[in-house]
């Protein structure tokens, strides 16, 4: 794989375009409320591909370090595949659902004071798993996608400078998911 020089400047700004779009987009979506759609079967759906692009990029790093190289580039573009996927399915579920709140056993809306007190101080891990996920899932786009960009033009220097960074953030990232899909899940409705 190779980029000419020439492509270089238009893909740089197209990643630091979606890098900020899809934030957003994901923010204005998530004030749309579709009614009369089922979609509560999404959320064990995506937290599985949040598992699965865990597992592959460990297989990634794996088939990098023992030279198979040609394996290691499909693996992480089914990791960037099934993030995409993920996205589209987290996006879907929050435009049909009303949010779900850590504690709340009862489905009412709040967490009242007998919930609060079964959940005691496993609430703080919760919300720093929650909102270091999704900080870090912001964070990891253009890292990511900068990261691809340098192999893609084979600047593999630069593509291994940059994977300490993303290897790391991007797996946080998608494991986190699935922890805090299992967290949240008692309380699903």
């Amino acid at each position: 794989m190779y980029l000419s020089p020439d492509k270089l400047p238009l893909v740089r700004k197209l990643i630091i375009i979606v890098s900020v779009a899809v934030p957003l987009v994901v923010a204005i979506l998530f004030r749309v409320k579709i009614d009369g759609v089922d979609l509560s079967f999404l959320p064990p759906i995506y937290a599985t591909i949040n598992g699965f692009t865990a597992i592959l990029l460990f297989a990634a790093l794996w088939a990098v370090k023992s030279g198979k190289i040609v394996l290691h580039q499909r693996l992480i573009q089914t990791c960037l595949l099934l993030s995409l996927v993920f996205l589209g399915c987290y996006i879907a579920y929050h435009m049909t659902s009303d949010p779900t709140l850590y504690g709340d056993s009862n489905g009412n809306g709040t967490v009242e004071g007998n919930e609060s007190d079964v959940i005691g101080g496993i609430k703080y891990l919760y919300y720093f798993l929650l909102i270091s996920h999704v900080l870090l899932s912001i964070v990891v786009i253009p890292i990511v996608l900068f990261t691809y960009l340098f192999a893609w033009q084979g600047n593999i220097s630069k593509h291994k400078r940059w994977t300490k960074i993303a290897f790391p953030i991007w797996f946080y990232v998608a494991s986190t998911g699935v922890i805090v899909y299992l967290m949240i899940s008692p309380y699903y409705v």
